[in-house]
């Protein structure tokens, strides 16, 4: 924990202790990216429609860049209710529940169409864990969907085989043992160097990350897998909500559910822009092959049942609503 977030926990149990119906109605929210990313963007327009509806009685004020607290606290500290809203990305507590790394299945909803209906279907579980935790899930937003990044075209999946693929977790270890590459363990910082010095021939990423780091200086070829969308997700303190008035409390949501629709639009947009950029720096945008994309939804196969083991009976109901079974 850092100097700030310890200070920051003695000052708001303080406050929290002698006067909590400020820490109610000026809420400060922590985000873990800065303001240029269209997620903060969508949650300082959320923010803002709060403070419009409830004639300042809500005063959200937004946090970014880990600069109040880092990623890995936000949770807690909304748990606790030292802040009453954060925002995270979702699959960084899988290790607490599988069911929060349903959204980072590699090739099982490789589509926005695809991921909006895997978010109906995982929604009520996510919530329900969210509520044993005392927490209220507000709304989700995707970021672009995770796509190959290689020096040449593959259109036959044998291609992939003994590519040395760039990995920074196990899923991605997994993903390229299945595609028959080569995993290595490689930091974002290090991407272009590694690819430069032929360390790594191939990687999968958003095409966000992808043009924020110039892989046409590096690569040449991008195939739209959309692999997964790994969704955002902003959530509230429970008691902190059940302390407001019926008509903020009707505020917050009206609020959320617009910040949903509209975040996803925007993470559309989002996707075009950078494909977009991407190929204006010289790379060849492709499809995947019918072969490519045949072998994807098999390696989607196998890792969801590879999930299913550790997610159980919820996990499966998730699965089979989402499949409609």
């Amino acid at each position: 924990m850092t100097i700030l977030s310890r200070s920051y926990l003695l000052g708001a149990a303080l406050v929290m202790a002698g006067a909590p119906a400020l820490a109610e109605q000026n809420w400060d929210m922590p985000t873990p990216y800065g303001d240029g990313i269209f997620h903060t963007q969508n949650i300082m327009q959320f923010a803002d429609e709060v403070r419009e509806a409830t004639d300042g009685a809500i005063d959200i004020t937004v946090h970014s860049g880990n600069s109040l607290f880092g990623h890995a606290e936000i949770h807690d500290v909304v748990r606790q209710g030292v802040v009453p809203i954060g925002e995270i990305l979702l699959s960084r507590l899988a290790n607490d529940d599988p069911i929060f790394g349903v959204d980072s299945i590699p090739f099982l909803a490789a589509s926005y169409e695809d991921a909006e209906a895997l978010w109906e279907a995982s929604r009520p579980a996510v919530e329900q864990r969210f509520e044993a935790d005392g927490l209220t899930v507000l709304f989700s937003v995707p970021w672009p969907g995770q796509s190959l990044y290689l020096r040449q075209p593959v259109t036959d999946p044998a291609d992939m085989a003994g590519l040395s693929f760039r990995a920074y977790n196990v899923a991605t270890e997994r993903l390229a043992e299945l595609l028959g590459a080569t995993p290595t363990q490689i930091e974002e910082g290090d991407i272009p160097t590694a690819f430069s010095t032929g360390r790594v021939e191939a990687m999968i990423t958003s095409p966000s990350t992808g043009a924020n780091a110039r892989a046409w200086d590096f690569t040449s070829h991008y195939i739209d897998t959309q692999a997964w969308l790994p969704k955002n997700i902003v959530f509230a303190n429970s008691s902190a909500l059940q302390a407001l008035s019926e008509e903020q409390l009707d505020a917050v949501m009206q609020a959320a559910a617009a910040a949903e629709m509209r975040g996803w639009e925007m993470s559309m947009a989002e996707t075009a822009e950078k494909i977009a950029a991407l190929e204006a720096g010289g790379m060849e945008i492709m499809q995947p092959s019918e072969a490519l994309s045949a072998r994807l939804a098999e390696i989607g196969e196998v890792m969801t049942a590879e999930w299913l083991v550790e997610a159980g009976e919820s996990g499966q109901a998730v699965i089979d609503a989402f499949r409609g079974d």
